[in-house]
């Protein structure tokens, strides 16, 4: 039964009501049966920053094609509205046809960042159901969660019934499967279902495994019965062309971020960036096939009307058919006729995130600048050429200022450089080498244009699990701000260079929840029993509430973020498996403190990090060749760089000629 009658009175007094209304372009209204699987696919943040949520969409579009599952969507509501449904005794709903959570069998969380561990706390309540699972009956919802986030679970581990790893375009059919059986037997108990489902692949009950420790030491994690397994392998999709989705992505009513047509062009990346938990994760790399490529970008412009399409991945620019894709977008209509559309030519802009400076070219630059340009943001990720060997970003500056002035001479005024503080071993220097890199960038745009402007965006850095830098001992708040504020008074002196920074504070919150043991949820609940929701928002987040909380509950901070790992310690999430040998990640994390590099292994011999071989797939890619930037350079620092001045198009191809190796995540 839709609650559409008692919501609508709530709107006029909570601030962005189309927030709740739903009606989006490609929305379903499925018709829900007792035969028939509801879920409940909820994104713990706000509509304008879930909706967009690729993961979310393909599984919604995945379970409503099954015979055996309907699906809808939920967000986040902000406190202004949670404040009101509370107050009516309203519980969280759907946004599809405004049903109660009541309604359904399975409340499905994507995780995508940690510091929405206590909204997802607030989602359950919201819902009607015990936040502890130890104190849920058989009748109340399952509640599982997917995405990045779910690699170190434990901190989840006492509130959530399973979890999902890896891909999910295949798994969640089977959980499906599973849940059904147990619905049509009446959900007789829930236990039974927990363990029926700890069979499945990929799937992680936590309930069903023992944690021992030893002080302040974790001991073990390991599974109560012998049919559980030991270690759960995280699931990966071999073949990203049988999963073209979503089909038909929503279109919202109102604003939200990343408002335009999203392809995904590959999975994975071996950049093999050390801080980066993406890139090792979803190894290896699938590209889809280019014709797919041009179907989805024709059919996706002709159903939504957008004018402006991103080509996502992790590294776009690595992608085999990068200029054809562009180009085909950029046409407005490309292959349209192919599938039964037909529309008039519109200008495309084309956006693409996560762009490696050591493949950005002069070609690819005056392709996407040619309707309007979307903004550009590269990834240094570090000032100095030793730290990105340390973190195995190994662009030197030939390859950003060629990309940087490439973008200036096309016609560019403004551009973001994406760095990170408190990384292993960075000095004083390697802090304010950043500085100084952004303001010869300034320099190369006065050749080109007139007040170019560079924003440098520094995040503190947090270790992640499977990651080399998983064993390091994250930077304290203190010494995180003293070196924003160390470049923050360099930069000062550079004319045409600004800076924002990621508040340190919130960094530490961040170490706690994705580095922590079981322990760690009784922080996260305290957090959100003390009024701590939407923690990743600046103006509700509240340092004092995880300090205290931490001390409250007996946890150090300096054993839970700031030491340094060893190599023999049990690691909270030693019972996952990303799919990458724990050796071959000691040695990486060994290389980065020699400042040794190592190349993108899909055009070099293998490191067996396990990611392929361990699961017999190989990568997939378009073509046997590199893409610019692919193969590995010389691995040293120009000693000068020639501005291109007024050089003539043709020839800043050759003069951009990439010599550059690793880079983005």
């Amino acid at each position: 039964m839709s609650l559409w009658p008692e919501l609508e009175l709530l709107l006029p007094d909570v601030a962005k009501p189309a927030r709740y209304i739903g009606g989006e372009g490609g929305m379903l209204r499925p018709e829900h049966h007792h035969s028939k699987v509801a879920w409940l696919l909820t994104y713990p943040d706000t509509y304008e920053i879930g909706l967009p949520n690729q993961g979310l969409q393909i599984l919604y579009e995945i379970l409503n094609e099954a015979s055996n599952a309907v699906a809808e969507r939920a967000y986040a509501p902000w406190v202004d509205m949670e404040a009101q449904m509370r107050s009516a005794g309203l519980p969280l709903f759907s946004v599809d046809t405004h049903r109660s959570a009541a309604d359904f069998d399975v409340l499905a969380f994507n995780l995508s960042a940690e510091l929405v561990y206590t909204n997802v706390l607030n989602c359950i309540n919201l819902a009607g159901v015990r936040v502890r699972a130890e104190e849920r009956a058989s009748h109340d919802l399952l509640i599982g969660a997917g995405g990045h986030c779910t690699y170190n679970p434990e901190p989840l581990a006492d509130f959530v019934d399973f979890f999902v790893l890896g891909d999910g375009e295949e798994v969640v059919s089977e959980i499906n499967a599973v849940v059904c059986d147990w619905k049509q037997a009446g959900k007789r108990s829930r236990h039974e279902v927990l363990r029926a489902l700890a069979t499945v692949d990929g799937v992680y009950v936590p309930s069903l495994y023992e944690v021992t420790y030893e002080g302040a030491a974790l001991v073990s994690v390991v599974p109560k019965f012998d049919d559980v397994p030991s270690v759960v392998e995280k699931r990966t999709v071999a073949d990203l062309s049988a999963w073209p989705y979503p089909k038909n992505q929503l279109v919202p009513l109102t604003e939200v971020v990343h408002d335009r047509l999203n392809v995904e062009v590959f999975r994975g990346c071996t950049r093999g960036c050390r801080f980066c938990q993406a890139g090792m994760i979803t190894r290896p790399v699938r590209e889809r096939p280019a014709s797919q490529v041009r179907t989805m970008i024709a059919g996706g412009l002709a159903r939504t009307g957008y004018d402006e399409v991103a080509l996502t991945s992790l590294s776009t620019a690595d992608y085999s058919g990068i200029e054809e894709a562009v180009a085909v977008a950029m046409s407005g209509c490309g292959a349209a006729s192919s599938i039964g559309v037909s529309h008039e030519p519109v200008p495309v802009s084309v956006s693409l995130p996560s762009l490696r400076v050591d493949a950005f070219t002069v070609g690819l630059a005056a392709q996407i600048q040619q309707v309007r340009r979307t903004g550009l943001t590269f990834a240094p990720e570090a000032g100095s050429w030793r730290m990105r060997k340390v973190i195995n970003k190994l662009i030197d500056e030939r390859d950003l200022y060629g990309a940087v002035e490439s973008a200036f001479y096309q016609g560019w005024r403004r551009m973001k450089l994406y760095f990170l503080t408190g990384l292993p071993t960075e000095t004083d220097e390697d802090t304010l080498a950043i500085g100084e890199l952004a303001r010869k960038c300034v320099e190369l745009g006065r050749v080109h244009t007139k007040n170019p402007s560079v924003t440098v965006s520094l995040g503190g850095f947090v270790p992640k699990p499977f990651t080399p830098f998983q064993w390091f001992g994250q930077n304290t708040v203190a010494e995180l701000q003293r070196k924003v504020f160390l470049l923050r008074d360099s930069i000062k002196r550079h004319r045409g260079v600004q800076m924002k920074w990621h508040d340190p504070r919130a960094s530490l919150a961040e170490g706690i929840a994705s580095r922590g043991d079981r322990r760690v949820g009784r922080v996260i609940q305290d957090v959100w029993e003390q009024g701590g929701t939407f923690q990743e928002w600046s103006e509700h987040f509240e340092h004092d509430r995880w300090v205290s909380a931490m001390e409250r509950h007996g946890l150090s901070l300096d054993w839970y973020v700031y030491r340094h790992r060893t190599q023999d310690e049990v690691l909270p999430w030693d019972h996952i498996s990303a799919g990458l040998h724990k050796d071959f990640l000691w040695q990486d994390w060994r290389d980065g403190l020699n400042e040794v590099g190592l190349e993108d292994c899909r055009w070099t011999p293998c490191y067996d990090c396990g990611a392929c071989t361990g699961y017999s797939i190989e990568h997939i890619v378009a073509s046997a060749v590199p893409p610019a930037g692919g193969s590995q350079g010389t691995g040293q620092v120009p000693t000068s760089y020639e501005p291109l001045a007024a050089a003539k198009p043709a020839e800043v191809k050759v003069q951009l000629g990439v010599s550059g190796t690793k880079a983005t995540s």
